[in-house]
């Protein structure tokens, strides 16, 4: 039962990932964490991570906007020593529902005037702003997201741009967060053993969320990553002010 839960609950993380560009570990964490312990569920997920995103960047490299994803890996790097402050020494459940309600209403409010936000060109302070962000939202929760979503709809990025791009960030994020819980002694046995147990979910995703990528025009594709992004944040508050009750 447990191991046919992993499969599944990977194989849905990583179509969402491949499809839209992120968003799989809000939903792999929680799920997995039902059936195996939070110190297993994190590093199993960031696995996988890692290996969409390289799966991705093989696949479509040529999409990747470098410019872009340069700066923005350079300028989160920069973020996530705030965002492991903001982790250690901020009121969690505060930071976590003001997040919630802006990512909702940032995205409400790309819905009604999405045509009304573009940048012409690449924007070094944007890029500054939204890397700066995602590298804050990273350290501190793990949600790397919504910047990043932020600047490619400025950009007005294709789908296959957005796709590809995301991954070239998450990457390096990602293997960084790796070494990090290897020096922790959490990539055991346990964690390895469950990666090779969600592999054969975790590939045929991949190739079926980029066949779905390539199938969706921009202004749809927009619309369903901004209204994730509202189930996201609703969650998040929810999630938040129920624990907090608890």
């Amino acid at each position: 039962m447990i191991t046919l839960s992993l499969v599944a609950i990977s194989f849905i993380a990583t179509l969402v990932r491949s499809t839209f560009g992120f968003g799989e570990s809000l939903v792999a964490v929680p799920l997995f964490a039902l059936f195996v312990p939070l110190q297993v569920a994190v590093p199993l997920s960031v696995l996988i991570s890692v290996l969409v995103a390289l799966i991705v960047v093989i696949q479509d490299h040529r999409h990747i906007e470098v410019y872009s994803a340069k700066w923005l890996i350079l300028y989160a790097f920069l973020g996530i020593p705030i965002g492991l402050m903001v982790l250690s020494y901020g009121n969690e459940q505060w930071v976590k529902i003001g997040l919630g309600i802006l990512i909702v209403g940032y995205s409400g409010y790309s819905i009604v005037f999405r045509d009304r936000l573009a940048l012409r060109g690449d924007s070094r302070l944007m890029l500054f702003i939204c890397g700066f962000l995602s590298g804050i939202l990273g350290g501190a929760y793990g949600i790397n997201g919504p910047p990043l979503v932020v600047y490619g709809n400025l950009k007005k990025w294709s789908p296959k741009h957005f796709r590809a791009t995301l991954q070239a960030y998450f990457l390096p994020a990602s293997l960084f967060g790796v070494v990090g819980y290897g020096i922790k002694g959490l990539l055991g046995w346990t964690v390895l053993g469950d990666l090779l147990i969600c592999l054969p979910a975790v590939v045929p995703a991949v190739f079926l969320g980029r066949y779905l990528n390539h199938r969706l025009h921009g202004a749809d594709f927009f619309r369903y990553v901004y209204w994730g992004l509202i189930v996201i944040g609703l969650l998040l508050v929810v999630l938040t002010v129920a624990g907090v009750k608890g």
